[in-house]
């Protein structure tokens, strides 16, 4: 786990390097501070205001003044430089770890996004780094603190007191006991608590979604009641936790004023006794005292942070080390020679564990450039099925095959640039219409855009904006409707020029006017393209060169409008249900001729 998350320290080890470095000389330089003001304290009881110290040199109490000073400076510039370097080796860390984090997000497959839940991994990027990015500044700087300070504290403890440092010496090894038992007894809280954070993110992000849907159903009281259940269940964890950690500091209390009273009253002994011990060696011993005990009190909190962070690193690294199920060939095929495709005796499941099916023997050859229409029942798996033509997923059994060649055998990217998805749930981007148009083409022209959207029925409406193509769409497109929404997605569509279209219901939110314009506008413009428009409406399918019926996850029937009407029941029995009492447009032609007779009145 350390190798994983170390890996994104990267141009920041310097930093990483420096600041213990300089908290190491922070820490030598505030352990030589007692022992000088010691020096300087008997320096001024000698009746000649001068002491051999060291070598021998004979110094006045000025010169101990003066190094007492240049060692308070220096020290407080070490403390400085540490805290400085550690700040952007911290902060950097951070943002290396949420970078590695989102790429590697984007590099997944459907089936891994499918294993982690959007919230899980919003509360991975952001609080979780939080928690490391917090431990990983208190091992750089904190964690490398504590030891020292103990470990020369006591040696100069033993300069300066002799074996009454033993005192300190032997109140550790209980205190680091007690401490750690405290820290053992926390630490699965923390690690049920994270598991919680996610329920809470996931009631929330469900709620901000849903927003319009809570309101019209007025379920408003409900929203709240399921988030105050998922915010107590995690203020009840972290509330044992942190009551358990609460002991740190009267335990902390019991034994420094133990030590505190054992080295005054042994100290006083010593000093009546007239064993070479003075007041000076004992009020700096005090000192070394709380040195020693706050830095084990510092450590126990490090310990602490780390312990509720080591959850947050083994979710982070559950990411980093998570291998997309989906890889380019080691010696891939870049060129899609065209929009032919074959799904030979295709079977497909989303998970391996799964005991039924999504898709069964699918059978089913298009040769390039034909419309093919869908219409299914819900969960009859139609957009599985159009999922495995663009390798979002792989065949269980059988093969997809595009332009010739199983899409297995291509670069991702390069197939994926030659199969256009308007997805049924459209997403647009926050951003001008230009922006979110150019996702299909970053290098469109003006004039591109503008051509696309009149096919798409679009450019009306942006016209209508006091921006136009400028118009700033908000998150998630809200200040569109959703027929605008899915006419400005089918746009972007078109910019890529792909190979093969496929709509997957990104029609359902507009009238079947604009409907019919829209696949007269792409039957026409993009003729060599394979089109493939999965629709509830029979009316976006009619013109079909063929139509496919799903089932249960099985092709029911292939045929065209005429040769299935009246003979497939399932095909018959959706036309008449949505035609009865009106008189349909049954093909693009008779569209247009009502359109030339009567305007577009009579052809809607």
């Amino acid at each position: 786990m350390i190798k994983t998350l170390a890996k994104s320290i990267r141009e920041y080890k310097f930093a990483s390097i420096l600041s213990p470095l300089f908290v190491s000389g922070e820490v030598v330089l505030e352990c030589l501070i007692p022992f000088i003001i010691t020096k300087l304290g008997e320096s001024i009881e000698e009746e000649s205001g001068l002491i051999l110290w060291g070598t021998g040199a004979v110094l006045g109490v000025g010169q101990y003044a003066l190094i007492l000073v240049g060692i308070s400076l220096l020290s407080l510039l070490c403390g400085a430089l540490a805290g400085a370097f550690c700040a952007k080796a911290s902060a950097g860390f951070a943002k290396n770890l949420r970078k590695d984090l989102y790429y590697k997000v984007q590099e997944f497959s459907f089936e891994n996004i499918d294993k982690f839940s959007t919230p899980s991994l919003v509360t991975r990027m952001t609080t979780d780094v939080g928690n490391v990015q917090m431990s990983f500044m208190m091992i750089v700087r904190t964690a490398i603190r504590c030891p020292l300070m103990m470990i020369f504290s006591v040696v100069m403890a033993f300069v300066i007191g002799g074996n009454l440092a033993w005192i300190f010496v032997g109140v550790i090894p209980p205190l680091a006991v007690i401490l750690f038992l405290l820290m053992r007894k926390a630490m699965p809280l923390f690690h049920r608590v994270f598991k919680k954070y996610d329920n809470l993110n996931e009631s929330i992000q469900e709620n901000i979604a849903g927003a319009r849907v809570v309101k019209s159903y007025v379920r408003e009281d409900f929203e709240k009641q399921k988030f105050d259940r998922a915010a107590t269940d995690v203020q009840i964890d972290f509330t044992k936790a942190e009551r358990i950690l609460a002991w740190n500091q009267p335990v902390m209390q019991v034994f420094f004023y133990g030590v505190l009273s054992s080295v005054l009253f042994l100290g006083s002994y010593l000093i009546f006794k007239t064993t070479g011990l003075t007041v000076w060696s004992v009020s700096q011993l005090v000192v070394y005292g709380m040195q020693i005990l706050m830095s084990l009190m510092m450590f126990s909190m490090v310990f602490a942070m780390i312990a509720m962070s080591l959850e947050s690193a083994r979710r982070i690294c559950e990411i980093l080390k998570e291998e997309s199920t989906l890889h380019s060939p080691a010696d891939p095929v870049y060129e899609v020679a065209d929009g032919s495709i074959d799904f030979d005796d295709v079977s497909f499941k989303y998970s391996l564990a799964a005991e039924k099916n999504v898709l069964d023997d699918i059978d089913l050859h298009i040769r390039s450039g034909e419309t093919i229409g869908i219409i299914g029942g819900t969960g009859s798996s139609k957009t599985s099925l159009v999922n495995l033509i663009s390798r979002l997923y792989d065949a269980t059994e059988g093969s997809v095959k595009v332009g010739g060649r199983d899409v297995r055998e291509y670069d991702l990217e390069a197939l994926r640039n030659q199969v256009a998805v308007v997805l049924q749930k459209n997403v647009l981007f926050s951003g001008t219409i230009k922006e979110n148009l150019r996702w299909g083409n970053p290098d469109a022209t003006d004039e591109e855009l503008q051509e696309a959207c009149r096919l798409a029925q679009a450019d009306e409406f942006i016209q209508g904006f006091p921006e136009k193509y400028d118009t700033y769409i908000e998150q998630g497109g809200t200040n569109v409707s959703g027929g605008q929404k899915q006419r400005l997605c089918i746009a972007r569509a078109l910019l890529k020029k792909p190979k093969i279209l496929i709509l997957d219901d990104s029609t359902s939110a507009v009238d079947t006017h604009t409907d019919a314009l829209i696949r007269k506008a792409l039957h026409d413009y993009i003729p060599t393209t394979t089109k493939i428009i999965i629709a509830q409406r029979t009316s976006s399918v009619e013109d079909a060169d063929r139509i496919v019926i799903m089932e249960n996850g099985k092709i029911d029937a292939v045929g065209t409008h005429a040769e299935l009407l009246g003979v497939n029941p399932i095909y018959t029995e959706v036309y008449t249900t949505q035609n009865k009492g009106g008189k349909a447009v049954s093909s693009l032609e008779e569209m247009g001729d009502l359109k030339e007779e009567g305007g577009e009145d009579d052809a809607s």
